[in-house]
């Protein structure tokens, strides 16, 4: 899908559409990604806690400070043992649990702080912190497996260890550089702008921090920062495309989930991969945001586009979205224009007609 080349606002001759292409299907979950991403931007850490029945994934989700992510999704199916449970306890009329919030506690217990509700990366309370010593204490009482004390006192099921693989998918999520980008169209200082190589590029120094692009995204990419409110975004590497270089992320992907390189030819790339993946098994493999029909493009398609095996839901992307901007943008116009007119008609009207004289 090609850009109007009235979009685009730096023009270089001989400049071709970049993009990426990320496989899921190759993705460890190493975040290597991350890491470098953060390190070329100059981008500051999220933190990390460790709790219980936590997730690796200490970044939690995309932000102004957060420009590639790596999402964890377990894919969980409950056991036969657990289906006959829950039948038998709805045959029996079996409820579950009040949930802990304040609506079902009827306001008469105090919420827990503001610190211990945040993401991945949140505080932990006393009653989440593992008991380090006591394990250090159990692995030593048990002695090692085998001589090693590196080693656990109980031996590991590596067959079990190697299914337990399937449980988990990986997706590196990033500014999906749209050709209809919803947060260009609703800038109005043109902080944002369509590169030579048909990247969206947010400019730090001519946001005003007004926010207006943070709704007009619907994969939800766009983030203000908590400190001076300046939004922030993938910029795919545009100082390093200028001088012929890799972005960070896709150099540092030590599996090629990430791929870079002219659009066109990543598209095809991926169709082939598609095909592959069918041939081998993989009948649910398909593409998310590239290689549609023209009446089913995600927001006209997507710079930065993903093979998927799963619903899109599963990784927090709508199955369907559009630019709310692309959307509206002619009746807003007419709207506009059709005020200005009555403005002007309303103030040559003053001129013409003549006034009382006292």
């Amino acid at each position: 899908m090609s850009v109007p080349a009235l979009d685009v606002a730096v023009q270089r001759p001989g400049a071709e559409r970049m993009g990426f292409f990320t496989d899921t299907t190759v993705c460890i979950g190493c975040k290597a990604c991350e890491v470098a991403c953060k390190q070329w931007n100059d981008l500051p850490a999220d933190g990390a806690s460790w709790r219980k029945n936590a997730s690796y994934d200490h970044t939690g989700t995309l932000s102004a400070s957060t420009w590639r992510h790596v999402r964890f999704v377990e894919r969980l199916a409950p056991s036969p043992e657990d289906r006959t449970a829950a039948r038998e306890a709805l045959e029996r009329g079996a409820g579950g649990q009040v949930p802990g919030i304040a609506a079902a506690r009827g306001g008469r217990e105090q919420p827990p702080p503001v610190e211990a509700l945040g993401g991945a990366g949140a505080g932990v309370d006393a009653g989440e912190m593992p008991d380090l010593v006591a394990m250090a204490e159990r692995g030593a009482s048990a002695g090692p497996a085998s001589g090693n004390g590196d080693r656990p006192a109980e031996p590991v099921d590596l067959h079990q260890a190697v299914e337990n693989m399937d449980r988990w998918i990986f997706m590196s999520d990033v500014c999906k550089h749209c050709t209809n980008a919803g947060c260009l169209d609703a800038c109005p200082t043109g902080a944002l702008i369509r590169t030579e190589f048909h990247t969206v590029l947010l400019q730090p120094d001519v946001c005003n921090g007004c926010g207006y692009c943070v709704p007009a995204c619907p994969f939800g990419v766009v983030d203000r920062d908590a400190i001076d409110g300046r939004a922030g975004k993938c910029t795919l590497c545009y100082d390093r495309l200028e001088d012929g270089m890799e972005p960070a992320c896709a150099k540092a992907c030590p599996t090629d989930s990430i791929q870079f390189g002219p659009y066109e030819e990543l598209v095809d790339r991926a169709r082939g991969r598609v095909v592959e993946l069918q041939e081998r098994g993989f009948d649910g493999a398909y593409l998310y945001g590239a290689g549609d029909d023209p009446d089913q493009e995600i927001a006209g398609g997507l710079g930065a586009f993903f093979l998927f095996t799963e619903p899109p839901e599963r990784f927090g992307l709508p199955a369907h979205a559009e630019s709310p901007i692309q959307e509206n943008v002619v009746p807003a116009t007419l709207a506009a224009v059709g005020a200005g007119l009555l403005a002007a008609a309303g103030v040559a009207a003053a001129f013409l007609v003549p006034g009382r004289r006292g």
